[in-house]
């Protein structure tokens, strides 16, 4: 499999704006200066690469409760990307994956193995390896 997006930029840094567009056309959307680095309209990467982590974790949990056995009812996941200033650059420092899920007859200790197996495991933490990954998990 092969999952493409598209972005285009016009223009400096700090004057310039651009488009990112999903391959599957489910989204396009405006980024700028203003809306990666400031509190402008539009989204960014770092908002992206939150979205991509939050769904990738939370099916890779639904998936290894289901090989245990065990069905979620829900898994709830907010990603929250750390983008700060490193040197003479930006970079992103950090991502804290928030989990809440509710699994009928499941323990918390078995939950958070699960939990831990899908921060691990999921691919775009595999792909993000180099950023350190926090996780807080609570069974609602």
């Amino acid at each position: 499999m092969i999952r493409t997006s598209k972005a285009q930029w016009n223009g400096s840094l700090k004057d310039g704006k651009g488009t990112i567009a999903l391959g599957s056309g489910a989204y396009e959307g405006q980024y700028s200066f203003g809306s990666r680095f400031e509190s402008g309209t539009g989204t960014n990467p770092e908002e992206l690469i939150a979205a991509a982590h939050a769904g990738c974790f939370s099916m890779a949990l639904s998936a290894g409760l289901g090989k245990a056995g065990i069905t979620p009812t829900r898994i709830s996941t907010e990603a929250k990307v750390h983008l700060e200033k490193v040197g003479d650059g930006f970079s992103v420092t950090r991502i804290d994956l928030v989990t809440e899920a509710e699994v009928p007859g499941v323990d918390e200790a078995t939950f958070l193995e699960h939990a831990e197996a899908a921060k691990k495991g999921c691919p775009i933490s595999r792909a993000l390896a180099s950023v350190e990954i926090t996780l807080s998990a609570k069974l609602a």
